[in-house]
Formats: structure tokens, sequence, C-alpha cells
């Protein structure tokens, strides 16, 4: 079997350099099974983070899914097929009307880029906001959003807002002060869109906001943040690539959870257990306006065999509770890590809901010093342990915990056990 070193240098000559892998000692991978993955020495791992496989990796009926259709007939999207009828369907019951029609595509990252798109075709504007440890995909439009993978050359018509922080909350102070806070800073952003003669078309945000480190936000944080962007004239568009399809354990969605509806909402990574999917769902009234402004087809996004591992991949988690699932091993996981907190002074805060959970490691409690580099140490620690597990947040010191919705009580159990081992061994230090 090839060895690591081989592959790295290979992807290097191959793929150009730079290009990013998982964990200091990278996993050469060619087996998943459930919630487990193996590597090509036959080690087996216990995948805490990866929300691609959302129903576990090779389900039986999403793999039969795809393979039935790829037997049967796979074409461009311009042909009619009841294929990507029944899955939009299927898809667009499990929302709040009017959010009924849907695009779908290959990416996330396209679902945003035509939700960009949309918010213009509806406003007549360009101006977008977003926080400022956001990501939302890699196409020229997106990649404008993002302040940690930033562009060469930055647009202007891109306005930045400082990420909630349940943890340091914005102003100093939690609950409706952070949040009147955080829409201060909206409201000011849509004044520098205004004075750059770009007008507001949209406020794009993860509901649950992922990337920026899950912060513990009550129902109803957003509203006023919300109410400001609509008085303004813009619209909310709500990606769900991370929290949604059931992961947080309570609601379906993650702007549910936050309580809001938006007037997009953009989905890709889990809807198909690993098939390139990807998709946006809106009201009949925005689809009508951006189809009117914008001639768009997608050749792939929709086929026959992508909506077939979609529709299967959305029956699975309805037919086999994987949200209540996710419930119940995500609280207790969480106790877990409570319990751990009690031992070990490194935990600032444990967070989180359903399988999508972590913990904030600090230097010192008191001063909420981050510990970037301990988490990181941890994250290679638990690798080497045999449980995949990440980090991310403002700070780079929040533990990301995001398991396929199959995880069960016994698996937390491993990775709480191999949790205590990692940061009992590993000194903390800046």
């Amino acid at each position: 079997m090839t060895n690591t070193q081989t592959l790295i240098d290979r992807r290097a000559q191959l793929l150009g350099p730079n290009v990013s892998t998982f964990y200091e000692d990278p996993i050469h991978m060619v087996k998943g099974d459930g919630v487990w993955v193996w590597d090509a020495d036959g080690r087996k791992y216990l995948d805490c983070y990866n929300n691609v496989p959302h129903v576990g990796h090779c389900h039986p009926k999403v793999v039969e899914a795809i393979c039935k259709q790829a037997a049967t007939l796979n074409t461009h999207t311009r042909y009619l097929h009841e294929g990507i009828l029944n899955y939009v369907e299927a898809l667009t019951d499990t929302f709040s009307s009017p959010l009924n029609t849907a695009i779908m595509t290959c990416t996330g990252s396209e679902a945003n880029d035509i939700a960009l798109r949309m918010a213009q075709a509806v406003t007549g504007n360009t101006g977008v906001i977003a926080t400022d440890h956001t990501y939302h995909g890699n196409t020229m439009a997106v990649s404008q959003l993002s302040c940690t993978n930033p562009p060469p050359n930055r647009w202007d018509n891109t306005a930045y807002v400082p990420a909630p922080d349940s943890y340091r909350p914005l102003g100093g102070e939690s609950g409706a002060a952070h949040a009147q806070a955080f829409a201060a800073a909206v409201d000011q952003a849509i004044t520098e869109l205004a004075e750059r003669g770009h007008g507001l078309s949209a406020l794009i945000i993860c509901p649950y906001f992922a990337n920026e480190g899950f912060p513990t936000l009550e129902k109803g944080f957003l509203q006023p943040a919300i109410d400001a962007v609509r008085k303004a004239g813009g619209i909310i568009i709500a990606d769900e690539v991370q929290p949604g399809f059931g992961r947080l354990g309570t609601d379906f969605w993650g702007h549910q959870k936050a309580g809001f509806l938006p007037d997009i909402v953009t989905i890709g990574k889990p809807m198909a257990n690993g098939h390139p999917v990807g998709g946006v769902v809106t009201s009949l009234d925005t689809m009508t306006a951006f189809r009117k402004d914008f001639r768009y087809f997608n050749t792939f996004g929709g086929n026959p065999v992508s909506a077939a591992a979609a529709l299967a991949t959305l029956k699975v988690v309805q037919d086999e509770g994987l949200m209540e699932n996710a419930r119940i091993t995500g609280d207790y996981a969480r106790e877990g890590l409570r319990q751990l907190a009690q031992t070990h002074s490194c935990f600032g805060d444990v967070r989180g809901s359903g399988l999508f959970f972590g913990a904030e490691m600090v230097l010192d409690q008191n001063a909420k010093t981050p510990a970037s580099t301990f988490t990181k140490k941890i994250a290679n620690a638990m690798r080497q342990k045999g449980v995949l597990l990440n980090f991310l947040g403002i700070h780079y010191n929040a533990l990301k915990i995001r398991p396929p919705l199959p995880f069960s009580r016994e698996n937390a159990d491993m990775m709480l056990e191999r949790l205590d081992e990692a940061l009992t061994e590993t000194p903390l230090e800046p």
C-alpha cells in the first residue's frame, strides 16, 4: 500500500501546493461504515467530525438508491425527470411557508452564489453583510464573504460584522444587550454599504454560527439584526450547510432553532450523504424574480442519481429517527464534557446542540485566555488515539465534535474516554 508521504508528494505534484489536509499526520482513508473509517494500515477510527456522511458512511439505503438509479439513467437536468421533483417536494415539506421552491446544485458554494444573485434580483442592490469569521464557499463571489480565507483582491460590496460570541459577548454583556450590540454592528454595516453606493441586498449567516464557534444564543437573538436588515430593504440568507437536516436535535433546520424565517436557505454537504449535492430553497416570488433576471441552468444539479441519493438520505433521517438520536446522544455527550470540565482546568465553556457540540479551551478560566495551540494539540492527539474531531472558532480554540447522526452513547463514551486521556497527557501551555 502507498505510504503517506508518497501520497502527500503526489498530491503536491498533481494537485498543486498548499492542498490542505486534516491533522499533522494525515490519514490515508480506504473504507467507511457507519461512524467508523479505516486507514490503509487497517486501523479503525471513530469519526466524530464528518458531517458529509450525514446518516453514516456508506449507508446501505443510500448506496442502493445511487446504484439503482445509476444503472437505469443519469443525464442532463434539462430533460424531464420525476426524481428532482419528488425530492424537492419532500425537501420543502420540512420548511415553513412560503419556502416551497428549490434549485438543486452540486455544491454549497454554488448554492450561496445563487442566493446572492437572488438577493440582487429581489432588491436591486449588491451589498452583502457577513460576519468576520465565517465561510460560505469558494466561488469568486462567495469567497468575498470570508475573512478567514480572504481573496487576494477584495470587492467593496461586502461589509463585515463581529461574529456573536456568547463566552465573550459583544459589548461585554450577554442576553438582550448582546443581541442589540450585534444589531448595531449590522446597522453600521448597512450604512457603510449605502455610503459606498451599493445598497443592501442581504445579510448572509449560518443560523448556528458554526465556523464562528457555535455560540449559545437564546431564541430570538437575531431578531433585532433581522429587523434592521428588512427595514433597509434587504433579505436574510440562512446558510444551513452545517446545522441543517436534523443535526441540532431539536429542530430540522438551524433557523427554526434560532427562531426566525429566512427569505432564502442554502444547503449542501450532508444532503446526499457524500454524493455532491447542494441546493437553494426559497419562495415562489423570490424564485420568479431570480428566473426573470438570470438565465440559469445547472447541467448536473439535481440529475437523477443525485436526486435519488438526496431523497434516500432524507428518508433515512426521517424514518430512522436520527434527529431524535442527535438530541438524546448530544445531550449525553455534552454532559460527559461537563464532567470532564470538573477535572480539567482547560475547559472554558461547553456548548452545542444535538450532534454539533464541543468545548472552548482556555489557558486561564478567569481571564478566558484562548488556548489555541493547546486545542490543536488535542485534536492531533485524538487522531493518534483513533478518534477524529477538530477545532474552530474565533480564536481557533473550540473543539468541534460533529459526528454522523447514527452516533451512539457507546460511541460518545469512547470519545470522552480518549479525550480524558489526551487532556491528561497534554500540558496546558501557550
